[in-house]
């Protein structure tokens, strides 16, 4: 048996390095690591989506049976109870109670409710008008497009909490008047990355075929660019719902937003803000849920923008 045509151990060593680089010090930086980095790149944020799921999205839709305090009516003489576990505190109010006697969770439940209605209807009502008018702008051009850009920059360069105060002193504050000012400015934020998208999707192969085919604009527009940008919608999407969030309870915080006593977390917070030496929790706890909620949404944008973009993908395969 002739030993000359069995592959020696440095032979398998030297081709399991092949394809892989090295960097200045000798050390190999080929495909091991490269698997490394796929894999934390497309690590899904459990954490992130337990905290939207069981603070913001259950919360909301099962306020109803989750909790038996009313949120809008309290006990006076359970006013400014402590949570349970400090002295005085009670499990019949586990995260204790504001100066009107309120549960704190309950009004934490259902103020959730209003965040992901709020960022709901807005998000849908900018996404819809600010896709439509990016489309029209990015693939006719023209002087459509010029009219849409003038809009886009206009809109972002208004203020948003010197717009929503003089709209509320001109109508008063309320649940429509709150998604009214925040559609006003979100819509140009989707309607500015759309147009962008839809000035690359226009000048491929496959557009200039769909036309010389005769195909009609509107079809190019639902069949062959829409579907291209809509990752892009789905990403920004979850990052203005922070975005929304944020912005409603500072308008609520300053009194422009949800009008008291709903159960705003913005005006929950500042409910509690002459208390917050002696009774902390009555601000704390809704502002730990706005910041935790927003963080959250945040890096699932983030997560998600890495985890569907073909570019991102095949960079950690490459």
């Amino acid at each position: 048996m002739s030993v000359r045509n069995q592959p020696t151990r440095a032979d398998n060593e030297s081709t399991s390095m092949l394809g892989t680089s090295f960097d200045s010090e000798g050390q190999a930086v080929g495909a091991p690591r490269r698997r490394l980095w796929e894999r934390r790149s497309n690590r899904v944020p459990w954490v992130s989506i337990f905290i939207v799921l069981f603070v913001l999205v259950l919360p909301a839709l099962f306020a109803d049976f989750i909790t038996y305090h009313d949120p809008l009516r309290g006990n006076l003489a359970d006013r400014l109870t402590p949570p349970f576990w400090m002295e005085d505190g009670t499990w019949t109010y586990p995260l204790g109670t504001d100066k009107q006697g309120r549960d704190v969770l309950t009004r934490l439940i259902y103020g959730a409710r209003i965040s992901l209605t709020v960022s709901s209807v807005t998000i849908l009502i900018g996404a819809v008008v600010g896709s439509t008018l990016g489309l029209l702008a990015g693939f006719f051009g023209g002087w459509i497009d010029r009219f849409v850009s003038w809009l886009i920059d206009t809109f972002l360069s208004l203020p948003n909490v010197l717009l929503a105060l003089v709209i509320v002193a001109a109508i008063g504050p309320s649940f429509v008047t709150i998604i009214a000012i925040i559609a006003i400015t979100i819509w140009a934020s989707f309607a500015r990355q759309v147009r962008g998208e839809t000035l690359s999707v226009r000048e491929t192969e496959y557009v200039a075929r769909a036309h010389v085919a005769g195909t009609p604009t509107w079809r190019i527009l639902a069949r062959h660019v829409l579907p291209n940008v809509a990752n892009t919608l789905i990403v920004l999407a979850t990052l203005q719902v922070g975005v929304v969030i944020l912005e409603e309870s500072s308008l609520s915080f300053i009194g422009a937003g949800i009008p008291r006593p709903n159960p705003s977390w913005g005006v929950m917070v500042a409910d509690g803000r002459d208390q917050i030496l002696i009774s902390w929790w009555i601000s704390f706890f809704p502002g730990l849920c706005i910041l935790l909620v927003v963080l959250s949404l945040n890096l699932m944008g983030d997560w998600l923008r890495d985890f569907l973009d073909p570019k991102m993908r095949q960079r950690g395969r490459g």
